[in-house]
């Protein structure tokens, strides 16, 4: 009684991942699919001035593949470069100053807003700082990305004319990231299919969607807005700083487009999996908004989605509980399914879908750390500063 009495619980368990990855599928926003790219855009009668702020600490070993892309952009209107150097050790903005002497193109600023106050993270100390640089040459708009991210040459224009065409306050694109190591295909392309998952991008672009969410490597964000919203002020504490803008902008009523990037790649790389661990669990616990309740419903969830199917497949199969198993396979093969798309898009082949709960089983694992480091009084350790829970702030979702 009480062995079939355990059958049936893993069988409606595997049932309940089942039905879990029907929902998916068809009604979170069909997160699946990557065809989100840059919406349709027009050339403007008169293109509008930009500043591109990019806030760099430590960068010396990428910004020679990303800054030299800034400074060729092909932008018909006036724009102008600050690269503001966040208390870099190996040379950052030396480094920057060189790059522009030696690559014609865009002007570059090269200044340092010095060590953060409290309650402030680096990043978002050294946005503002570049803020108000260029807030002296009056823009239009602003284009924040980060020191690792190298743009087609006509990036910057083609953002310009999406954000004019659509009435867009913010055109975010997600970076391509660097899919070269074995590990860095087992896992980058996953982490945007979970972000994708948490944050679906058709419905971040419909007016009236309360879904928020940009992608910091490449924001380029309405001045007039970023001031009424106070980016980067309100937000000065976020650790994941790109979702608080974005927040920030759709409560003051702006609209929001979020995509996959075609010709906008981050050149850093992630050989190692510890480089990804630390990468993916400096930020995790701050998703979760530093809740053991949101984390413990987040582990049961991602083992009910990601781990039980493979489990409920092999398990049936090795018992003969035929519904067990074919629940699980279903689930097991939902899931590869709705993850090919973004292989395809990486272009890494079909058999990695089925590890998906291997790389899932990582992620998790990656959360815990995350929480764990936050409560050994580490926080969200980056590049030299740990940034804990900020109490006396207001929380920026």
């Amino acid at each position: 009684m009480g062995q079939t009495a355990r059958v049936s619980a893993f069988a409606w368990t595997a049932a309940g991942s089942l039905a879990a990855w029907l929902w998916l599928l068809l009604c979170q926003g069909l997160f699946w699919r990557t065809d989100i790219r840059l919406p349709r855009r027009t050339r403007p009668d008169e293109w509008p001035s930009v500043c591109v702020v990019v806030p760099a600490r430590d960068e010396a070993a990428v910004l020679e593949l990303s800054l030299p892309s800034l400074l060729a952009q092909d932008y018909p209107g006036r724009a102008e470069i600050f690269l503001i150097d966040d208390g870099s050790s190996d040379g950052t903005g030396e480094l920057a100053r060189e790059l522009a002497r030696r690559h014609s193109g865009l002007p570059l600023t090269v200044d340092s807003p010095g060590e953060p106050p409290a309650g402030w993270t680096g990043k978002l100390w050294a946005v503002r700082h570049g803020i108000g640089l260029a807030r002296a040459r009056d823009p239009e708009y602003l284009l924040l990305t980060d020191a690792d991210i190298a743009h087609a040459p006509d990036s910057l224009r083609e953002l310009v004319a999406a954000a004019r065409t659509g009435g867009f306050d913010v055109v975010s694109q997600m970076a391509r990231l660097r899919v070269e190591s074995l590990w860095e295909r087992l896992v980058v392309p996953a982490f945007v299919y979970f972000f994708a998952q948490l944050y679906p991008f058709r419905r971040i672009g419909r007016k009236g969607s309360r879904t928020a969410a940009a992608a910091g490597g490449c924001v380029l964000l309405r001045a007039e807005t970023a001031e009424r919203a106070r980016i980067p002020d309100a937000i000065r504490h976020a650790v994941i700083d790109d979702v608080a803008l974005a927040r920030a902008v759709k409560r003051g009523g702006g609209h929001i487009w979020l995509g996959l990037a075609e010709r906008v790649d981050s050149v850093r790389p992630y050989p190692r999996l510890r480089d990804l661990w630390r990468m993916v669990s400096r930020s995790a616990y701050a998703q979760l908004r530093h809740n053991p309740l949101v984390l413990a419903g987040t582990v049961a969830g991602l083992a009910l989605v990601y781990l039980v199917p493979p489990a409920a497949l092999v398990a049936g199969l090795a018992s003969g509980a035929t519904a067990t198993a074919v629940c699980g396979g279903l689930a097991w093969l939902v899931m590869a399914g709705t993850y090919v798309p973004m292989l395809r898009y990486y272009g890494q082949p079909l058999w990695l879908a089925p590890l998906l709960p291997f790389t899932a089983s990582l992620y998790l694992l990656m959360t815990v750390d995350s929480a764990v480091q936050h409560y050994r009084g580490r926080g969200a350790a980056w590049k030299g500063r740990t940034y804990t829970r900020p109490e006396a702030l207001p929380d920026e979702g």
